[in-house]
């Protein structure tokens, strides 16, 4: 190595070391790192990680002229940071040392004398422990050689195996072994000198690990199958399909063997029909559709039966929606079950004030809205089995969204197939690492706010694309159409502000579509096409039309005008010139980046459905949709359903204004994100009832443990405390 003077090959000690024969230069990574007067001012791919050969030339020369103190020979290029301190050593040297390298933000080193320390409380026990990975006896005494867990009481370490646990873990996975806890267990690990590299663990990183996981039963086990060709024959939307039994997944049958006429239809194998049956929890039909009653005493009946129980309504609400029993899963040792409803006297439902004929169309329409929403969803998650386990990240500007999107995008190791991660980067700061799923959608949040307002489209809120020279000279709209579509099928936003006509567009092709006169955003141009269609006699036309005759003729659009009627083609051309016509090259590039991971042709098989994503705002969260969204985990030990009475009511109550937090709040507060994606939540969100004190959001999980409280005030003053104070600090 030209730094340590040292031949030793241990990547876990030293890191890797390399040999670059074109540059005749040999030289450990962690050397290279540490060194006190290098800086990495390459990219990645340029020298040696991004450090600069002629960099590396120099500091080499530097470190020449230093004198190590620990084994007193020449090439020490590291020092000691602690101020006033003059000592400098090799890497190896410092090791054998024991003093600390601190492998983040500016990488400093401390030598033996200056090294930060674990602080321990007089009153702890000193004796032995097991460490929890090597599982041999670890002293309770603050040493180099061990380390505590900054987050378990008696959670004790060997420093080379937590260094080895790291290496394998990596930043993603490397966690406190006791209760995995990852933010506050890196911090200090980092600190006390751990490295922790920026890649993914070893074992996802093993070709074909996970192969075994990707099957899917395939075989017929009805006892007597018709199929004639076998019971593995299986042909995709046909009565041959194999259905799998929707509990186990472990057994499964033709459509045909069993008399289904539809995929859709549920179906359970034996075993699980009759552990369901033992359990009170089987019935033949387990979902039953909500139709609205044949009597004539004037009310709309939508209720499946009689409740025992009605959740609390607030005064002002309206009730105009049913509540009923919320997803609820088994989880009791004797079902294998994954989706059960609870039993008819367990259901929970909320009696509805008449509908009017407006209310109806209304509730008709959200309820067409939702449907459409929930298919680009399933459509969705569909293309996302494009998507694998390996990762990429994107280091973020927020200050500078679109030139940091831009520049991961454009990297070549970007693959929209890959896993993408979001590190948020701060200048002042080096590196501030966020790999969450709610960092993600918070960085595609970013991304779609600034298209919108950017100057590839133009228009106030529905927009069409706009003309801009330098963005096609460089590509930008297929870019932007591709970041779109990683949006949508990574779990992001949908823009939500493309008006009809765009969708059309890129849907049917632009020379099936008619623009309007909403869609010119130019007011010059907005103003002399009204002048033409709401002229009201052949003189006062001409005349507006040898006003504008520039205009007309560089659009293509000068027509010989005898009568008034002509002003409708005349109308008619501008309005394709300069909405379809004039766009047709950033189109064209728009429509090619939509193409990315098949968003564009699953956009032309369902265009209903993704209108409702491309074209409409997501609409404002509501108790319903809250209620529909989280299914509740039940179990054998706790009483759900008035846990479940507090928890749709409150949802009422927060949707009528008379609570101090919002839905959006409560969503947050358990998934990290303030709406719902367009593909939906994985996992899905989830709620239990649990004696605990206070509400806990898990956003790895996207689940909710509520308290189990005796009176309704009680479990509303715990929830709107929780919340409130969490999403402040996290403001703050």
């Amino acid at each position: 190595c030209v730094l340590c003077g040292r031949t030793d090959d241990c990547p876990e000690k030293y890191g890797e070391k390399r040999t670059y024969v074109e540059y005749d230069l040999t030289v450990h990574y962690y050397c290279l790192l540490m060194s006190s007067g290098i800086w990495q001012r390459g990219e990645e791919d340029e020298g040696v990680d991004g450090f600069l050969v002629t960099d590396i030339r120099k500091e080499v020369n530097r470190a020449a002229k230093l004198t190590c103190n620990i084994c007193k020979r020449k090439g020490a290029s590291i020092g000691c940071v602690a101020p006033k301190c003059k000592r400098s050593y090799h890497f190896p040297c410092g090791i054998q040392k024991e003093c600390i390298f601190q492998f983040m933000e500016n990488f400093r080193s401390y030598c033996w004398e200056h090294k930060p320390v674990q602080n321990f409380l007089d009153q702890e026990s000193r004796g032995t422990s097991q460490c929890t990975i090597c599982l041999d006896l670890v002293e309770q005494i603050p040493m180099y050689t061990v380390l505590k867990s900054p987050c378990c009481k008696n959670a004790w370490f060997h420093r080379e195996c937590l260094q080895y646990q790291a290496l394998s873990a990596g930043i993603f996975f490397f966690r406190c072994t006791v209760c995995n806890n990852q933010d506050k267990f890196q911090e200090e690990m980092l600190r006390m000198g751990i490295h922790i590299p920026e890649k993914d663990a070893s074992w996802e990183l093993e070709e074909n690990a996970y192969q075994d996981l990707l099957q899917s039963y395939q075989h017929c086990d009805i006892k007597r199958c018709l199929c004639k060709k076998g019971r593995d024959y299986n042909e995709p939307d046909s009565k041959w399909e194999i259905k799998r039994c929707q509990c186990c997944g472990s057994r499964g049958t033709h459509l045909a063997c069993s008399s289904m006429k539809s995929w859709e239809q549920n179906w359970e194998c034996m075993e699980c029909r009759s552990i369901l049956a033992k359990s009170g929890n089987y019935s033949k039909q387990k979902k039953r559709s909500l139709a609205t009653s044949g009597k004539t005493d004037g009310k709309a009946c939508l209720l499946e039966e009689p409740s025992p129980k009605h959740p609390r309504q607030s005064p002002g609400s309206t009730g105009s929606f049913l509540l009923q029993s919320p997803k609820i899963r088994c989880q009791n040792n004797l079902s294998p079950c994954s989706h059960l409803e609870l039993p008819a006297s367990n259901r929970m439902t909320m009696s509805l004030s008449p509908l009017t004929s407006g209310n109806r169309n209304w509730s008709q329409r959200k309820t067409h809205l939702r449907k459409q929403r929930r298919e680009v969803s399933n459509i969705l998650k569909e293309l996302k089995l494009q998507v694998n386990t390996k990762r990429t990240r994107l280091n973020i500007d927020a200050e500078n969204i679109w030139k940091s999107a831009l520049k991961g995008f454009r990297q070549c190791k970007f693959n929209p197939i890959n896993t993408i991660q979001i590190k948020f980067t701060n200048c002042k700061n080096r590196l501030k690492t966020n790999i969450s799923a709610a960092s993600k959608h918070h960085f595609f949040q970013l991304l779609m706010l600034h298209l919108q307002n950017s100057s590839l489209f133009e228009g106030s809120s529905a927009k069409n694309l706009s003309f801009d020279f330098q963005a096609v000279k460089e590509n930008l709209y297929f870019e932007a159409g591709k970041m779109i579509a990683v949006s949508l099928v990574h779990g992001g936003p949908s823009p939500g502000f493309f008006s009809k006509t765009l969708f059309n567009c890129l849907v049917y092709g632009p020379e099936n579509v008619t623009p309007a006169l909403e869609d010119v955003a130019d007011v010059d141009v907005a103003q002399t096409i009204k002048m033409i269609k709401y002229a009201k006699s052949l003189s006062s036309l001409q005349s507006t039309i040898h006003n504008s005759y520039e205009f007309l003729a560089a659009a293509g659009c000068l027509r010989p005008v005898t009568a008034l009627c002509d002003k409708n083609v005349l109308v008619n051309d501008i309005l394709i010139h300069h909405v379809i016509k004039r766009i047709i090259s950033p189109l064209e590039s728009f429509r090619q980046g939509l193409k990315t991971l098949g968003v564009l042709e699953k956009m032309q098989m369902h265009p209903e459905a993704f209108f409702s994503i491309l074209c409409q705002k997501p609409e404002s969260l509501s108790a319903e949709t809250l209620c529909d969204l989280f299914t509740i985990h039940s179990s054998s030990d706790v009483n759900q359903v008035e846990g479940a009475d507090f928890w749709m009511g409150y949802l009422q109550e927060v949707e009528s204004g008379e609570s101090a937090v919002t839905l959006e709040d409560i969503l947050l507060f358990a998934t990290g994100i303030s709406s719902i994606p367009p593909i939906g939540f994985d996992p899905e969100p989830t709620i239990k009832f649990l004696h605990i004190r206070y509400p806990v959001g898990n956003r790895l999980l996207n689940s909710l443990e509520l308290p189990l409280t005796k009176t309704y005030e009680q479990f509303k003053k715990k929830m709107e405390f929780t919340i409130r104070n969490t999403l402040k600090v996290e403001r703050e």
